[in-house]
């Protein structure tokens, strides 16, 4: 370490007052063991109960990476290969587009690039959770108005439910990157069919138990008699102010687990992070090969510029001049960052209680301030495009993505916005079609999706592409 934390718990510090996240915790680790770790708040704010290393926390999407490490492990014993078509394990999975589903293989589910949309599909598989939380309407970003389908509760109930969407692949399968939770379910249900035990009980058995992950399950029954376990926040705005409410009700998805609802905690995490860190090896035992690792933090499609999807993992080649594998998550009560410089032999988590905190950000600083940078240092740089009034003219109207998000791109004021969330956020371009917006104190880079003649069909934002539906903002 180059140099103390004061700096960092500083920055910290403002950025949970700012976003009035309830708790979080921070963690970094050098070669395997922790050097350092911090909880910022509390796991239960009217209790006053702290965080530590072992506080259970939601992990969201970095879910993700665990379901490819057992694809690989399948691989590697023999039961499938990443390049096999999909509908193999799979003959309900049914697209419209029927020569496309014959080449739609699991490496194309792994990265993303299967082509499938984004769905609604995440709302009605957590439709039971949802239904008996009085809170369900405070989660930032998702519409809850749908309610004219019954529950998505099994993989068979999934797949029927993609069967009956009327809707075109983004493009030919492996050309166009587009985050799918869908595509992650039905990993879990290839993982199922081909190792003949729950996708579940496949994770205990392969990867928590031997990585020694003792607090690391996918429903909160599971844990028993354990009391180190987060509270559920919310942010409540319906009086017109930001106020912190406990929301006690955590969200489930039988159908969905693959795709993001273990829960963990720093000290899991980190000797989870191991994999990629030591090449494939946990507590001298072996649960990857070097070459399985190497396939999962390869950058096999780019998701924005500079930056790339692998198996479950993001992938940025340089950051700071060295390898950077990460994944964050996000859910009710959840925003969560696991990053690993495997180079460096560094890596770290953040773990809070509150969804649409700046967890990732909250990892940058530790970083920056454990290698020595000044605390709000960014890899990226750019230059502004000065782009021209008429296309900014194209690009204004509604982009809709079916989970639910809503986007609008307007001129106020001479310069453009982005309208997120009810939201406006500044944005720069960098390329004719591609702008940077600060969001949550932290860098989104997104790309307008435009056609052979040069006109916008679709926004790439946050890892999903969004389609134009108007070309008039009214959100």
């Amino acid at each position: 370490m180059k140099t103390g934390f004061k700096e960092f718990e500083v920055a910290a510090q403002k950025l949970v007052e700012k976003h009035h996240i309830p708790g979080a915790s921070v963690a970094i680790a050098q070669e395997g063991q922790i050097v350092y770790h911090k909880g910022f708040g509390f796991r239960n704010v009217e209790k006053s109960l702290p965080i530590t290393e072992d506080t259970v926390f939601g992990i969201g999407s970095v879910t993700k990476s665990f379901t490819c490490v057992a694809i690989m492990q399948l691989q590697e014993a023999g039961k499938l290969n990443v390049l096999d078509p999909v509908v193999k394990y799979l003959p309900e999975f049914k697209v419209k587009d029927e020569n496309a589903l014959t080449e739609i293989n699991i490496h194309h589910f792994m990265t993303h690039s299967s082509g499938l949309p984004p769905m609604s599909s995440l709302f009605y598989a957590m439709k039971r959770s949802m239904d008996i939380d009085p809170h369900a309407d405070k989660y930032p970003g998702l519409d809850i108005e749908k309610k004219d389908h019954e529950p998505i509760d099994t993989y068979d109930q999934l797949m029927e439910f993609i069967a009956n969407q009327e809707f075109e692949l983004l493009g030919a399968p492996g050309t166009h990157f587009s985050y799918s939770n869908d595509a992650y379910a039905l990993l879990g249900t290839i993982i199922e069919r081909v190792s003949g035990i729950s996708y579940e009980q496949y994770v205990y058995d392969h990867i928590l138990n031997p990585c020694g992950m003792e607090n690391s399950f996918f429903t909160i029954d599971e844990y028993q008699e354990y009391e180190n376990i987060t509270t559920c926040y919310v942010i409540d705005q319906s009086d017109g102010n930001k106020s912190v409410i406990t929301a006690p009700v955590w969200w489930d998805s039988p159908s969905m687990r693959a795709a993001g609802f273990l829960k963990s905690t720093a000290n899991d995490m980190l000797k989870y992070a191991e994999i990629f860190r030591n090449k494939g090896v946990v507590n001298e035992k072996r649960i990857l090969t070097e070459e399985s690792v190497n396939e999962m933090i390869k950058p096999h499609i780019q998701t924005q510029p500079g930056r790339f999807y692998g198996y479950g993992l993001m992938i940025t080649p340089d950051y700071f001049g060295t390898l950077l594998v990460e994944h964050g998550g996000a859910l009710k009560a959840i925003a969560a960052q696991m990053s690993i410089l495997p180079e460096k032999g560094v890596s770290g988590v953040v773990l809070t209680n509150l969804a649409g905190a700046p967890a990732s950000r909250i990892m940058q600083l530790a970083f920056n301030t454990y290698e020595g940078r000044e605390v709000e240092a960014t890899h990226i740089t750019f230059e502004e495009y000065n782009i021209a009034a008429e296309q900014l003219e194209l690009y204004q109207g509604e982009y809709l993505s079916n989970e639910g998000m809503k986007l609008a791109i307007e001129i106020k004021d001479g310069a453009p916005i982005l309208i997120s969330q009810n939201g406006e956020i500044p944005i720069i371009f960098v390329k004719e079609n591609v702008f940077i917006a600060y969001v949550n104190d932290s860098t989104e880079i997104a790309e307008i999706l435009v056609d052979e003649n040069g006109h916008p069909y679709g926004i790439s934002y946050h890892f999903r592409q969004f389609p134009k539906i108007a070309s008039k903002q009214t959100i």
